[in-house]
């Protein structure tokens, strides 16, 4: 299970700002990717287009913002429901019923690597100005699949 997994740190010491990198498509049931935070850096609020998401912290800390979905008529700031600090070897786990969600290294000295799995995958989703509650649907891509690096290929 992702909780008991174990890696070495090789798939990821290249220390990149922002990376998304597909380590397993399970057949199209899912996508399992490792994601490397450089320091200070963080997601833009975003949905899981119905997807469950699990989350390994693998190396530092990240901070998990969670936020309400802002109502259709809203134009204001976003309401945030809770927040937490995941550190190495935690688990976390978020789905588009629970909420919305922003993750970022709280860290400015040091990266953070996280391990996460999507059931079932998916190549869109829509990212949420805080300060209006607006959404923008956005395609999301993959720095490397397999080990091998992509040139902006789309994950679908």
């Amino acid at each position: 299970t992702i909780q008991t997994m174990e890696l070495s740190g090789t798939e990821w010491k290249e220390g990149r700002k922002y990376t998304r990198n597909l380590v397993d498509s399970g057949n199209g049931k899912f996508n399992l990717m490792i994601l490397c935070w450089g320091e200070g850096h963080g997601s833009s609020i975003h949905d899981h287009t119905d997807s469950h998401c699990f989350m390994k912290i693998l190396q530092g800390n990240l901070k998990e913002t969670l936020f309400e979905w802002p109502e259709k008529k809203m134009n204001g700031e976003m309401t945030k429901k809770s927040e937490r600090v995941l550190r190495e070897n935690q688990c976390a786990y978020i789905n588009d019923s629970i909420g919305l969600h922003r993750v970022e290294n709280i860290s400015h000295t040091e990266t953070a690597v996280s391990l996460h799995l999507y059931s079932p995958p998916f190549d869109t989703c829509n990212t949420f100005d805080q300060r209006t509650g607006h959404k923008h649907k956005v395609t999301m891509t993959f720095y490397s699949q397999f080990g091998e690096r992509t040139v902006c290929v789309s994950t679908g």
